[in-house]
């Protein structure tokens, strides 16, 4: 462990890099490729949300199944079945030409998934102790990178070959990323023995600490309010006066925006709330995120809209190092693993619920009313947030 873990740490990084820019590569541009190439005509906001929830919801319920077979055969193993599958699944999407079929590849994508834990998990049981921390955070990074990369590159590639030929491009990276876990990774695997707590019975430990619930409330409300908009973004770029055939390089960039803000800002929050403390960083969060949305209601041309998706990301990249950080401060040491988990379940619902109410309210209201709808709910947690925390603070004065 000692002589592998930093090696083991950058090809992971490059991995994970390459395989979620490979997903985000083509995922920003369904709605134009549903109307494009499959001829939808009609509630195409609604099956864009669709096929966007759909994989991640099969991807959360085979997650234990393939967590057991990572604890028997190891996270490695686990690493190059996601990354060979995936690329199937982007490959099988060039020869999609109806809506059924391409729900299926998308239904296929949902079981092939896991890259992401998988490279988590082997980092944290493959380094050691002392370095743990650290490792964590830069392989954190590596999905931000690859969510600032693939839309624009998805972009370009969509002006200069087509959308379809998008989903070659992203196979053929997925596979390099495959390659370098094959290549480049040496894991140090030990059989887990002894009885495994449940995901009922750490439901039940988490329900007897309010604060950590509410922070799982909170995490799930942030999710959907962030993929709340993936299906529609793209559509809304045309709205405000970007061309439809070059629509997928103009919501490339818009997509990139907030990505470059995160990086730009996320780890200067992390820092800021060591000092100042994660609750006061968290409210700064909620509120800019909150008045972001709110804000672009009122911008209707394409260059103010990414200026202004960029601000919105300087601010709510205080978000997630807060959450993070929040977590592991209001639960015991023994209990710190299963509460991440718990809190990338509560995640994985909001990544499930965003992208499909997305659909249905922006088909049906219109997606100016879900910068509205997500504005006014982050407001209403970070207020709820603010006023629950002046309690507590009397509360100590008067005891």
């Amino acid at each position: 462990m000692e002589l592998y873990w930093k090696r083991n740490l950058y090809m992971l990084w490059l991995g994970l890099f390459f395989n979620h820019m490979a997903y985000t590569l083509s995922v920003p541009f369904f709605p134009i490729f549903l109307q494009n190439d499959l001829g939808l005509r009609s509630g195409l906001e609604l099956w864009a949300g669709i096929s966007i929830s759909i994989s991640f919801l099969i991807s959360g319920l085979c997650a234990p199944f393939w967590g057991s077979l990572a604890d028997i055969y190891g996270r490695k193993p686990m690493l190059i079945r996601s990354g060979v599958g995936l690329a199937l699944a982007h490959f099988a999407n060039f020869f999609v030409y109806d809506l059924f079929s391409f729900l299926l590849v998308r239904i296929f994508q949902g079981v092939m998934a896991g890259f992401s834990p998988a490279s988590i998990a082997l980092v944290g049981t493959n380094t050691p102790e002392k370095h743990v921390g650290y490792a964590l955070g830069v392989i954190s990074t590596s999905t931000a990178a690859g969510g600032i990369i693939g839309p624009l590159v998805g972009g370009v590639l969509s002006q200069w070959m087509g959308l379809r030929e998008c989903f070659i491009a992203s196979g053929v990276i997925t596979l390099i990323s495959a390659l370098i876990v094959l290549v480049g990774v040496k894991e140090v695997h030990e059989r887990q023995v002894g009885v495994r707590s449940s995901v009922i019975q750490d439901l039940k430990h988490a329900a007897g600490n309010p604060q950590l619930m509410r922070l799982f409330g909170l995490t799930l409300l942030i999710s959907t309010s962030v993929l709340i908009l993936e299906p529609l973004l793209t559509l809304y770029v045309v709205q405000i006066g970007g061309s439809l055939d070059k629509a997928s390089l103009s919501s490339g960039i818009v997509f990139s925006a907030v990505g470059v803000a995160t990086v730009i800002m996320g780890p200067r929050w992390g820092i800021i709330g060591g000092r100042i403390g994660y609750e006061k960083i968290l409210f700064v969060g909620l509120i800019g995120g909150a008045i972001g949305n709110l804000l672009q209601l009122g911008v209707h041309n394409l260059i103010g809209f990414g200026i202004l998706r960029f601000s919105y990301g300087l601010f709510f990249a205080a978000v997630y190092p807060a959450l993070n950080a929040l977590i592991v401060k209001h639960v015991a040491s023994d209990f710190r693993g299963r509460a991440v988990s718990l809190n990338q379940s509560a995640s994985q619902f909001g990544i499930v619920a965003g992208p499909l109410l997305g659909g249905i309210l922006g088909g049906w209201i219109g997606i100016q009313f879900v910068f509205l709808i997500t504005g006014t709910a982050l407001l209403g947690a970070a207020l709820a947030m603010k006023i629950k925390s002046s309690k507590q603070a009397q509360r100590k004065l008067a005891g």
